[in-house]
């Protein structure tokens, strides 16, 4: 017993740091409705008809233009219907009414298209341009990627793919405290990957620490029980 408690002692004073991380991390991420945090209500849900008299590019023409063409999608972009053709490995915009190559995406068209999407009033503060080292927000995959910044409440940003011109994902200032609290909740700090030996040893030895609680109570709970039976006998 005496050697049991002294482990369970000092096995919490370790562990009680990271139970009390473990807690205000929690607690503010049960807090935050998830899709306030992933940004959905930054943007709207344009949902434009197709105006066919506008387009003036066939679907042959593009097949014999981009031989490697893998799929084609028709679509509306701001109110402009485009084509996103997706090569092997990059994807393209073609304006449907005159064939003309919108992509690589320019500042310009970029900042309509987040002033467009967006449904705050702020005003745009900066517009960037990635290629490499983007900012840890945004996946490399996206890349090459448009960041759009807004000055308004939480400092969003949209950030608009310089291939296909859509948004590619939304971020706004409690995101990404969300974000630091997920890695501290998963005790990852670089990657955000759950499956980590540093939570896997943790979870154990708090088991570990738990089960030595449970010992300790069971077996005062019997000494006492005992102690009861020895007076009765008496």
């Amino acid at each position: 017993m005496r050697v049991v408690r002294r482990f369970h002692k000092w096995l919490m004073a370790i562990l009680a740091v990271q139970f009390l991380i473990w807690s205000i991390t929690g607690m503010y991420m049960v807090y935050f409705n998830i899709h306030y945090i992933h940004g959905d209500l930054l943007v709207h849900n344009h949902q434009k008809a197709i105006d066919p008299s506008k387009i003036n590019v066939t679907v042959a023409h593009l097949q014999d233009r981009f031989p490697t063409l893998a799929s084609l999608t028709l679509k509306v972009l701001i109110e402009l219907p485009v084509y996103q053709i997706d090569n092997e490995c990059s994807k393209l915009l073609i304006d449907a009414t005159n064939g003309n190559l919108l992509s690589p995406i320019d500042e310009s068209l970029a900042k309509q298209i987040a002033i467009h999407a967006y449904t705050g009033k702020g005003a745009v503060t900066s517009v960037l341009l990635f290629k490499e080292n983007q900012p840890f927000e945004v996946s490399s995959r996206h890349l090459p990627v448009w960041q759009v910044q807004f000055d308004d409440f939480a400092l969003p940003s949209l950030y608009i793919s310089a291939q296909s011109g859509a948004i590619v994902t939304k971020r706004h200032s409690f995101w990404r405290l969300f974000d630091w609290m997920f890695r501290f909740h998963i005790m990852d700090y670089e990657t955000s990957e759950v499956d980590n030996w540093l939570l896997w040893c943790t979870t154990l030895l708090g088991l570990l620490s738990c089960g030595c609680g449970l010992y300790l109570v069971f077996s005062k709970l019997a000494s006492k029980r005992s102690r009861s039976s020895n007076r009765a006998m008496r």
